[in-house]
């Protein structure tokens, strides 16, 4: 299965060179270990699942002894926290049955960790019940009640395969993603100092401003001759003066800095982009991009800590108006204009490192164009990230005295889609294993990166998967 691959990737090596040949006809080893080194609890979370995987399908029913040990913590239904099955004598034992990939036992926090005070429990791999059973890699993990940085793991962010409908949020240090649909936002208006509007790239969305201020005035045949060029992959270079700037500068945003002069603000001709893909293209392909989603005029005012959004079909001569308000709590407010409602389509601030998504780039001398499987960064909170070079230094072999601060990056492409190689009329995409990322998060915790797939075992698209360790 995939996920043993990635999660495996160590310990195959070491199968690779013990087990015997075809022709001895050995038992397959059936190794065990912990699916990531670290799990913590936020204040508001009382219990969760400790989830440990295999190396091959479970060949017959077993059982796996896990021993723990507490720092600053008891067992008991009265005391610090308990296990589902229950402990006896510091020990879990956890059943699988045949055919099983993974099996898991259940962790309950009954009280919260005194501030100032570590509590933690570690729980180890002790026996598995089976023959040619065995644990490698995380053979423990470490529980602690208070938030604290994850030390690694494995993740699969749910992309959603080749039409990969989801902007996917990840965050390190939790060991967490948050999905959402890419089409579910048209416009994001900034909660910071500034009053600035993005629009959705992962659309393949563009704008212009027209020299008019009324917006029931603007008519279809006032912007015919505009429509060809306000669009993203028209090989013209012009054309990225119609999109966001793709380093994430607010300064680039297609859309003006809103004036507090309600007279300098003029109306802009919006293309809505495309819809998301919905054909299933041969493996290895995508297909993100399916009908045009049509076109719109926009209006934007401002007063105090609001914006006044004006809207309308191009064809119509009234609009609508909507009050959109900051909320510090986020980076972005947004809003659909096909729905006609805000929505929340991001994690709180600080509370994501980086975003897998479909987005909108720029050709050098060709202008904008869409990527499909590229990876953002978290600029507006300070992420950071640079790249390695394996031929400089493995990925194994990288630790903290490695780490140089003069690269790291806040262009939020300081990834991007340099974690993939790009293919082209006879040749596939293809997952790059010949680099990693060095990542510092918005608490400035810095993390190693691999990315360990790109495609899943039927060669499908949009099927990433990574590990990461904390420096």
């Amino acid at each position: 299965m995939k996920k043993t691959i990635y999660l495996f990737a160590a310990i195959s090596l070491f199968l690779l060179g013990s087990c015997s040949s075809d022709d001895d006809a050995a038992p397959e080893d059936f190794v065990v270990a912990f699916e990531n080194p670290s799990l913590s609890f936020s204040a508001e979370e009382h219990s969760k699942d400790v989830k440990l995987v295999f190396s091959t399908t479970a060949p017959q029913d077993g059982t796996i002894t896990i021993n723990f040990t507490a720092t600053n913590a008891t067992y008991g239904e009265n005391e610090d926290f308990v296990t589902t099955p229950n402990a006896l004598n510091d020990k879990i034992t956890v059943d699988f049955s045949t055919g099983d990939e993974e099996t898991s036992f259940n962790f309950s926090k009954l009280k919260d960790a005194i501030e100032g005070n570590e509590k933690s429990i570690t729980f180890s791999i002790q026996s598995i019940s089976i023959e040619n059973g065995f644990t490698s890699g995380n053979t423990t993990i470490q529980v602690a009640f208070e938030e604290t940085a994850a030390l690694g793991g494995s993740m699969q962010p749910q992309v959603g395969g080749p039409n990969e409908p989801n902007q996917v949020y990840i965050d390190l240090s939790s060991h967490t993603e948050t999905v959402i649909q890419r089409d579910t936002w048209d416009l994001g208006f900034y909660s910071g100092n500034e009053f600035r509007v993005i629009l959705n790239g992962s659309l393949y969305m563009a704008a212009t401003e027209l020299d008019q201020t009324n917006i029931d005035a603007v008519t279809e045949e006032d912007v015919t001759d505009l429509q060809a060029k306000v669009a993203v992959g028209t090989f013209n270079p012009a054309n990225i003066e119609y999109i966001d700037a793709p380093d994430g500068d607010l300064e680039g945003t297609a859309i003006s800095e809103i004036s507090a002069e309600d007279s300098e603000n003029k109306v802009y001709l919006v293309n809505l982009g495309y819809e998301i893909g919905t054909d299933t293209p041969e493996a290895g392909r995508e297909d993100v991009s399916g009908q045009p989603r049509g076109w719109m005029k926009i209006k934007v005012l401002r007063s105090e800590d609001t914006y006044t959004l004006q809207y309308a079909p191009l064809e119509s001569d009234s609009h609508t108006e909507v009050t959109i308000t900051k909320n510090e709590t986020y980076n972005f407010q947004y809003f659909s204009l096909k729905n006609e409602e805000e929505v929340v389509a991001q994690p709180e601030q600080k509370e994501w490192d980086f975003l897998f998504t479909v987005f909108t780039n720029e050709i050098p001398g060709n202008g904008s164009y869409g990527y499909a499987d590229f990876i953002v960064t978290n600029k507006f909170d300070n992420v950071q990230a640079y790249q390695v070079e394996t031929s400089t230094k493995a990925y194994a072999d990288f630790a903290a005295d490695d780490i140089d601060e003069t690269l790291f990056s806040v262009d939020q492409r300081a990834i991007g889609s340099n974690w993939r190689n790009g293919g082209g009329p006879t040749s596939l995409p293809s997952l790059k294993e010949n680099v990693y990322f060095i990542l510092k998060d918005t608490e400035a915790n810095i993390y190693k990166i691999r990315f360990t797939a790109f495609v899943d075992e039927s060669g499908v698209r949009g099927n990433p998967a990574l590990e990461y360790t904390l420096l």
